[in-house]
């Protein structure tokens, strides 16, 4: 996994292992929301507006609005301004479907492991 710059200790060149697993783990919870899982994977198909996630994905647009936020803050997607609405992109679309690639991989040699996860599994949820 690559680290960050702020990572790294400049006194000793050694990786800051905790700062970089935070970092991962603040990524991953990222991706950690179904509605925000969804987006990102509409928006690999191509740039949207939230209308149009709206209507694709039949999510409120106070949904979409806040997971945007949320994937945004994250650096995941970027925005530029077209009239008075805002098309919405991955910002790295090639890294995010490997990514998600090999996440669907992972899914599929754990089986249902993951969905009975006493922690974060789908009961866990409910």
């Amino acid at each position: 996994m690559a680290m960050k710059a702020d990572s790294v200790d400049p006194d000793l060149g050694q990786i800051d292992e905790t700062a970089a697993l935070t970092s991962a783990a603040c990524l991953f919870h990222g991706f950690s929301d179904a509605s925000r899982l969804a987006i990102v994977r509409h928006l690999a198909l191509g740039e949207h507006r939230v209308v149009d996630l709206t209507e694709h994905l039949a999510l409120a647009q106070s949904t979409v609005s806040k997971h945007l936020a949320c994937l945004r803050d994250c650096g995941l997607v970027e925005s530029r301004p077209v009239g008075r609405a805002s098309m919405f992109s991955l910002t790295h679309p090639e890294a995010t479907l490997r990514l998600l690639s090999a996440a669907e991989e992972l899914l599929g040699l754990t089986g249902d492991a993951v969905a009975l996860c006493p922690v974060y599994g789908t009961e866990a949820t409910s």
